[in-house]
């Protein structure tokens, strides 16, 4: 499920398997990047650093930097690093819309739902255009309207018990709108821009069980449930049960989705 960002932080400082969730979009992404071995790579958003691991397996003569505004992804990203021995690679707790990275040092930009969550998103992506070098490609995945999205649909209609308060514009939607997209990128210096609709299952669990704890370190989850009283928390969590019960497969749970597979080049 997704940190920071993706899906909002988890409470308490909560840490959950959003790789597993977005298995099918990894497969995605790592098919559209095309990383070569001897390209420097720049993850942006990079949570647990699964993606910044990948590139930096296949870059055996180049590098990978994973950023994150997430202390506790950070720490993880690490710790799987190094476990995992993977020497070329590093992470840094960073915002990379302000952050000083080398100029025209990377080859190679990369995000999986890590750029919708800038400030302002044209200087965000002017920062990161700077640090790519001329000709270089930024490959990133990031959410479709919410309104497409069955996993924030279903999740809010349980919790709310009804029609829940609109879902808001900024955050994770905020680059759902390929216009908005493509002129962020043009007024930040991108050419070549391309924005290709995606769809994958997200997996929220190996039973409804399993689903219901992890929606439930959601800051999503602990918004809706603020100033519910003992009995409306009761029955809105066993809507949620339901709903979870209801998306139950052999392979677990999962959720249709809808995203956009956007390149451009600096």
């Amino acid at each position: 499920m997704v940190d920071q960002g993706k899906r909002g932080e988890p409470a308490s400082g909560s840490v959950f398997d959003y790789d597993a969730e977005l298995r099918h979009y990894q497969r995605r992404l790592r098919e559209a990047v095309d990383v070569r071995p001897g390209d420097t790579v720049l993850d942006i958003g990079c949570g647990a650093g699964q993606t910044t691991r990948e590139a930096a397996g296949i870059a055996i003569r180049g590098s990978a930097l994973g950023v994150d505004t997430s202390p506790v992804m950070v720490a993880r990203a690490r710790r799987l690093s190094a476990a995992e021995e993977v020497h070329n690679v590093r992470f840094e707790q960073a915002d990379a819309q302000v952050h000083p990275f080398p100029a025209q040092h990377f080859s190679l930009g990369i995000s999986r739902f890590g750029t919708m969550f800038f400030a302002d998103p044209v200087e965000a992506f002017t920062n990161v255009g700077r640090a790519l070098l001329p000709g270089s490609r930024l490959v990133h995945l990031v959410w479709q309207d919410s309104g497409r999205q069955e996993w924030v649909t279903s999740i809010r209609r349980a919790l709310a018990g009804g029609d829940p308060p609109p879902v808001p514009a900024a955050g994770a939607f905020s680059l759902s709108e390929p216009t908005t997209v493509d002129g962020v990128l043009t007024a930040a210096g991108f050419a070549d821009v391309n924005i290709t609709a995606v769809s994958e299952p997200v997996y929220y669990g190996a039973n409804p069980d399993a689903a219901v704890d992890a929606v439930l370190v959601l800051r999503m989850a602990s918004e809706l449930l603020a100033g519910l009283d003992a009995d409306e928390t009761e029955r809105a969590l066993d809507r949620l049960r339901s709903s979870m019960a209801a998306h139950n497969t052999t392979d677990g749970v999962w959720f249709d989705s809808h995203a956009w597979l956007i390149t451009a080049r600096r």
